[in-house]
């Protein structure tokens, strides 16, 4: 089971951001356990990443999230340009634009458990660098990503995902507490709790579940999805604005919610079965997300890692005044 927290977002205007961001960081250290060593080395990731993005981006800033579950911290770069004109040499030491000794995303890569980047001339660079307390993150059979961003000027968000991973089946649940603030916060953490009893429970029967468990809520938009490697299909069942999409280089297909709110009012659940084609990234977005992307965004990242894509969605397409969340799913090759 893998329940996410959100994004703290840091935008990167001025250096004084650097250590701001660096300080949050050592506090999801704390809250994973981390030893002194797992501390530093995710300092240094921070760093490292928080002033190339100071010194070289266009609209750079940093998101910081944790997985206490995994003893995992996150770390995403994001900007608007200009882009690399060549990822490997950047990744190579000795290779600046700046006159710098040209050793920080080599050094960001050996630093960092998990690492991916994904750059595109004038739209801007993700660098996804996690580091753990210790030992491999979970093997399974699909790989699992999402980024979470509270509404501007909130503290907490009203969005929250989980995935539930067993052999060649995954669950996933994307909900969004009713307006954003504590109250939603408060919705989405119940939800996400009755998710975690049996997350494979048959989604029309979970969906009822989270309709009963949220009534003490001001209620949430709620989606709950069953992927199955194996069969090659998705079974979903849900209420509100929360849409899916199951997107691949050559088809594009949206999986969509009844109407309602869980926890005050919905109708009796439907379950809807769709095929899930190869190599298709299985894409989950709350109403803070534009629901009109256009599919070929994500072709350039389908084999990155998905919180490159959920990450890549985020930046571009979040509308800016409300909790905005993207979970993102495929299967290992």
């Amino acid at each position: 089971m893998m329940a996410g927290s959100f994004h703290a977002a840091f935008p990167m205007g001025d250096p004084s951001r650097v250590g701001e961001a660096r300080r949050h960081a050592a506090l999801l250290a704390a809250e994973c356990a981390f030893d002194d060593v797992a501390a530093g080395r995710l300092a240094l990731v921070v760093t490292e990443l928080a002033t190339n993005l100071v010194r070289h981006a266009q609209a750079g800033r940093m998101w910081l999230s944790m997985r206490r579950e995994r003893r995992e911290v996150e770390v995403l770069a994001v900007d608007a340009g200009p882009g690399m004109h060549d990822v490997e040499r950047s990744l190579g030491d000795g290779f600046s634009t700046a006159g710098t000794p040209g050793t920080g995303l080599g050094a960001v890569r050996r630093l960092a458990d998990s690492f991916d980047v994904h750059s595109a001339r004038s739209q801007g660079t993700l660098v996804l660098a996690r580091v753990r307390a210790a030992g491999d993150a979970p093997a399974g059979a699909a790989c699992v990503g999402a980024v979470s961003l509270a509404a501007p000027g909130e503290l907490v968000c009203g969005d929250g995902w989980g995935f539930a991973l067993d052999g060649p089946r995954a669950a996933v649940l994307v909900v969004d507490g009713l307006g954003h603030g504590p109250d939603a916060a408060e919705a989405a953490a119940v939800a996400l709790e009755s998710f975690s009893e049996d997350p494979f429970t048959a989604p029309r029967d979970l969906l009822e579940r989270l309709h009963q468990s949220l009534r003490r809520t001001r209620g949430a938009a709620v989606m709950v999805l069953h992927c199955d490697a194996d069969a090659g299909t998705v079974r979903s069942a849900g209420a509100g604005n929360v849409v899916a999409r199951l997107v691949s280089g050559i088809s594009d297909r949206s999986i969509l919610c009844q109407h309602g709110t869980a926890g005050l009012k919905i109708r009796s659940p439907d379950e809807t079965v769709t095929p899930w084609p190869d190599h298709a990234l299985l894409v989950v977005c709350t109403d803070g997300i534009e629901t009109r992307w256009k599919a070929e965004v994500l072709v350039p990242v389908l084999g990155h890692d998905p919180a490159i894509a959920a990450g890549l969605l985020a930046r571009d397409h979040c509308r800016g005044r409300d909790d905005a969340t993207v979970a993102v799913l495929r299967r290992k090759d």
